[in-house]
């Protein structure tokens, strides 16, 4: 089939770009390269623009015949969304409605849509399953759980087939070095950590050591961004196929805090990584660990390339080719 991917010249949109053409699809990239590259549209076409210019959007879809979208053109960074909610409702809401819109225009039917743990807050069991109550405790959660909302209200009155992944936090890199992660500025954990190991910036900071975890420290559940890719393309392969609402979480059911990642990185790296600790930063819930049992049962997929060596192997892999660059 033909994929419109939006945000496909990201991270993990550039990732199931691959996906898809290996699994015999065709993508074609939307983005408006605001924080994507160019460079990493390595498979299918590429059109520049904007989700929330409607009438590109729809002119886009029907030029290429589309049958599916996978949309991952959404801002991520908890921090910024705490300090300017308005560009994250903008952006995620007001951007994912856009595109609802230019589906209809264009009959298009199925869209695979990047969702988070972060719908889901202060979690009051740990690991969370899809029937864990959504209450996010920062605007970047709440647009998301606002983008689920919209998918399902647009089910029964408009014929919309749609799947919210709820995945929990993406890391690594693809293990061919074909593509990889890229942000300015960097945020994510596990880049940072290598920027710190490799010089690049004076220590990793860390935000709090007295959560109610052992160590004091956050624990996140790290999933593999090729598996990631995996399950988009099977999700709307799925939806072709059986159609209907899925909320589904993707994680591995296992979490690792902050120091323990650190640990790791230095076995796999065999050098230090100077870090600082500071204040808690605001919205950042102590614990998110996935309960991924209903993505296996619906679509067949389990997380086959997460361990977590495997993950800072292909993070550092990636990394020491392209940070001289200092670009992608």
């Amino acid at each position: 089939m033909r994929v419109l991917i939006t945000g496909g010249a990201g991270y993990i949109g550039s990732h199931t770009c691959k996906a898809l053409a290996q699994a015999g699809h065709t993508p074609v990239v939307y983005d408006n390269l605001s924080t994507g590259y160019r460079s990493l549209v390595r498979w299918g076409d590429f059109v520049h623009g904007d989700i929330r210019n409607t009438t590109l959007l729809a002119s886009t879809m029907r030029q290429h015949s589309i049958e599916g979208v996978i949309h991952f053109a959404a801002l991520s960074c908890v921090g910024e969304s705490v300090t300017d909610p308005g560009l994250y409702y903008h952006n995620n809401v007001v951007g994912t409605h856009s595109i609802l819109e230019a589906m209809g225009l264009a009959g298009v039917k199925h869209i695979v849509v990047s969702s988070t743990c972060a719908v889901y807050g202060l979690p009051p069991t740990i690991p969370m399953d899809e029937t864990t109550p959504q209450n996010p405790i920062n605007p970047y959660g709440a647009t998301k759980s606002m983008m689920e909302r919209m998918l399902a209200d647009y089910h029964a009155p408009y014929g919309l087939h749609s799947a919210a992944l709820r995945y929990f936090n993406a890391a690594g890199c693809d293990a061919e070095g074909e593509t990889g992660e890229w942000h300015v500025p960097e945020t994510h954990l596990i880049p940072r950590v290598l920027m710190a190991a490799f010089g690049d910036i004076p220590a990793l900071h860390i935000f709090g050591n007295d959560y109610p975890t052992p160590d004091g420290t956050c624990i996140r559940d790290y999933i593999h961004v090729a598996d990631l890719a995996s399950a988009h393309v099977l999700a709307l392969e799925h939806l072709l196929e059986n159609g209907g609402v899925l909320r589904l979480n993707l994680g591995t059911g296992s979490g690792f805090s902050v120091q323990e990642i650190i640990q790791a990185a230095e076995h796999v790296l065999g050098k230090p990584v100077p870090h600082t600790m500071g204040p808690r930063r605001p919205g950042d819930p102590p614990a998110l660990v996935a309960q991924a049992g209903l993505a296996k049962e619906t679509l067949g997929w389990v997380p086959r390339t997460s361990q977590l060596d495997h993950i800072l192997h292909t993070a550092a892999q990636w990394y020491a080719a392209t940070r001289q660059k200092n670009t992608v």
